[in-house]
């Protein structure tokens, strides 16, 4: 794998890193299992890379993409929260209706940024630094002071308010905690920081598309397990960092059997490796377990 590749795969590890902290705050933290992200991360490219188009201030437009994201999230949780729907069904309803409000937004199916200006190349100095290296480097920024961020949250009262929902709501609602606006709030950050990550892969890669949002929850939940079965702990701090190491290391595998050509591997053969390496992610603790049981023999 050329040192080209391994940069891009930092780079795009870390974006989806920003979707796996998404996917640990609502499936592991809030016990929500919600498939919004599926439907967000477009939303938010799409928003980006419309409000570019129309001249407006990068930074501003990726402000104006997490807010559209927050939203998506907060009328998943109030369809379950007020109108009693399933929770699994509520994130459904809300990914299919987004796909058609994606294309509104946009008006086609995709829209191209290479000619616009982005969060990137605003901020790339003119030299000293080679574009694809400083991509990284600025998205390992981003991602540290959105995990900083979320840990300092996590670790307020409204923070430990929302992980009580989580772990056990009946006994939240008994020490006075409501329950439901921490759900709102909770699947709202969730898609906030999916859409984060949807607006700056479209302008990383030069454009949105209509389909860049499928399978995203899959990959999300790939990065969690990856990274738990690497670093487990029950640590906050640990946590959001294990996320975020299995999402880099899940794109460096990604991009390892891409580009070994002795395996015969193409685009199309990424679910394939997807559902791989969750499986072996998913094996591995057994594995452990089974060790540890020989070696106590």
């Amino acid at each position: 794998m050329s040192l080209y590749s391994m940069w891009g795969a930092l780079e795009i590890g870390l974006i989806f890193g920003l979707v796996a902290l998404s996917v640990l705050l609502s499936f592991r933290i809030l016990r929500f299992p919600d498939l919004t992200v599926d439907g967000s991360f477009p939303l938010g490219a799409a928003v980006a890379a419309v409000l570019i188009q129309a001249d407006w201030d990068p930074f501003l437009a990726t402000l104006m993409a997490v807010l559209a994201g927050a939203l998506a999230g907060a009328l998943t949780a109030w369809l379950n929260i007020r109108l009693k729907i399933m929770d699994l069904l509520a994130s459904i309803l809300v990914m299919i209706a987004l796909y058609s409000i994606n294309l509104r937004i946009m008006g086609a199916p995709n829209i191209p940024l290479i000619m616009e200006p982005t969060v990137f190349s605003v901020l790339q100095p003119e030299q000293g630094i080679s574009d694809y290296v400083f991509r990284s480097l600025l998205m390992i920024l981003i991602v540290v002071i959105v995990k900083c961020a979320l840990d300092a949250y996590l670790a307020t009262r409204s923070g430990l308010a929302m992980r009580a929902t989580g772990s056990n709501p009946r006994m939240a609602r008994a020490q006075g905690v409501a329950t439901g606006g921490m759900v709102i709030l909770g699947l709202a950050i969730a898609n906030a920081l999916c859409a984060l990550g949807g607006a700056l892969f479209a302008q990383s890669q030069g454009g949105a598309d209509i389909s860049m949002g499928i399978g995203t929850i899959v990959i999300g939940l790939a990065a969690v397990i990856v990274g738990e079965s690497i670093l487990s702990s029950r640590k906050l701090f640990f946590m959001t960092l294990a996320v975020i190491v299995g999402a880099v290391l899940y794109r460096f595998f990604v991009a390892l059997a891409l580009n070994a050509d002795f395996i015969g591997l193409k685009a199309q053969d990424l679910n394939l490796i997807t559902a791989v390496l969750v499986t072996f992610a998913l094996v591995i603790p057994l594995l452990r377990k089974r060790l540890r049981t020989r070696g106590g023999n």
